[in-house]
């Protein structure tokens, strides 16, 4: 098996993984169970969806080892797209139309995407200067965004979850490459790089459950988008990454990019509102009066 294709079903797994932690964030962000940090500690459904958080990211850095990130990162829309019927079985409703005619174009778009983007295994890392100026400035982005809260919060905080994960990808990556060449696990950079892939990956899984509080649709969206245009952005300036094809594969990849944001705006328009909860009980105690209309009001 050629090291793209073990990339793309790597990638795959990984996908599902995060589709059900995903939707896993979102009910507890819905039932508002979770509302700081400490809550999330003592709460046994968000630890079971960080244990797939977890194992998605595994195999998304096993993935990373034997594609590049302008392979790997544009496969994790297909989050979103295992996210779509997910969510539906556990919300007990069909797939809308529209969410499968976006699930189409999304998956449409990123095979054109793969086309170009299939290049060979990845061989250069970043040194230990370059990863802390990209960790660096993304944190400076993050914390831009996150600064506000507003109704338009959730995105922000969708966007800042998706260039964190982004990230922390580039940088599992100069971990993974390190790793399969052997004898420089140990060293100074591989381990500082370990450490920001740590902080990275849970900050991009807190501030997904923050964004997650609007719902599941719009945030996921976002987080699938920002990911593997930050990540596409470090793997071509710093990492040497090109789009095969010369002219041509880059018509396909612009191709892909519109017809994935298209299935991926399908999908979010498609997300269904949430469900009312229960109404409280009258409260017992005196009632007001009824109106009066106004005409028997005069005629008395």
């Amino acid at each position: 098996m050629n090291a793209p294709l073990l990339a793309v079903l790597l990638c795959l797994a990984s996908a599902v993984a995060y589709a059900a932690a995903a939707v896993a964030q979102e009910r507890l962000a819905r039932a508002a169970v979770a509302r700081s940090a400490r809550d999330l500690l003592g709460n046994g459904a968000w630890w079971w969806s960080a244990g797939l958080n977890a194992a998605a990211a595994l195999l998304h850095a096993a993935a990373l080892r034997y594609g590049p990130l302008t392979l790997v990162q544009p496969l994790g829309a297909l989050t979103l797209v295992a996210a779509v019927p997910l969510g539906a079985h556990r919300a007990g409703r069909r797939v809308a139309a529209t969410e499968w005619r976006g699930t189409l174009a999304t998956v449409a778009g990123l095979g054109l995407l793969l086309l170009p983007a299939s290049g060979p295994a990845p061989d250069d890392t970043l040194t230990l200067a370059e990863a802390l100026a990209v960790s660096g400035a993304t944190t400076a982005a993050i914390l831009l965004l996150t600064a506000r809260r507003d109704v338009r919060s959730g995105l922000r905080h969708a966007t800042a979850s998706g260039l964190a994960s982004a990230v922390a990808s580039a940088l599992t990556q100069t971990v993974a490459v390190a790793a399969g060449r052997g004898g420089a696990l140990l060293s100074v950079r591989v381990v500082s790089v370990a450490l920001l892939v740590m902080l990275f990956a849970v900050g991009g899984m807190l501030l997904s459950q923050r964004a997650y509080r609007g719902g599941l649709g719009a945030p996921l969206a976002v987080v699938n988008l920002a990911n593997p245009l930050a990540a596409a952005a470090i793997g071509m300036v710093l990492l040497g990454e090109r789009l095969q094809g010369g002219a041509l594969g880059l018509l396909l990849a612009v191709a892909g990019a519109l017809a994935a944001a298209r299935g991926v705006l399908l999908l979010t328009r498609a997300a269904p509102s949430p469900q009312p909860g229960p109404q409280p009980s009258p409260q017992p105690g005196p009632q007001p009066a009824a109106a009066v209309p106004m005409t028997q009001r005069v005629a008395a």
